[in-house]
């Protein structure tokens, strides 16, 4: 069974930086995406991030581009957000999920593996 365990949330000041991790266990397919998503209160579920573990391909959405990176060791099973130049609306709790397929799509529908979430609070 595969088990996504996300960390490095945390409270941050706009401007700031915070990286988070996903370590994948379990997985025993080799082609798939995996993403990071987020979700602040009151709102729907929304795309941040993906990247195909085997081609290294990364997207974006175009709230985060040119300021979060995602990237992935293999040898580690991990998957990261790099976050710099955080603002207050980035505050949600953000979630790790991985998908059966290498397509890196921006529906959480499209993922069948999720983290429990980590929380991230930007404060102004």
């Amino acid at each position: 069974q595969v088990q996504l365990v996300e960390s490095g949330g945390g409270l941050v000041q706009a401007g700031g930086s915070l990286r988070l991790s996903c370590l994948d266990s379990g997985r025993t397919f080799t082609n798939y995406a995996m993403a990071w998503f987020r979700q602040a209160p009151g709102k729907e579920r929304e795309f941040v991030a993906g990247i195909r573990w085997s081609a290294g391909n990364t997207y974006y959405s175009n709230s985060v581009r040119g300021r979060f990176a995602i990237s992935r060791d293999n040898a580690k099973n991990t998957v990261y957000l790099q976050m710099n130049s955080l603002k207050p609306e980035d505050t949600a709790v953000y979630y790790c999920a991985a998908a059966r397929s290498d397509r890196v799509l921006s529906g959480a529908r499209d993922y069948n593996y999720w983290g429990q979430g980590t929380q991230v609070t930007v404060s102004s």
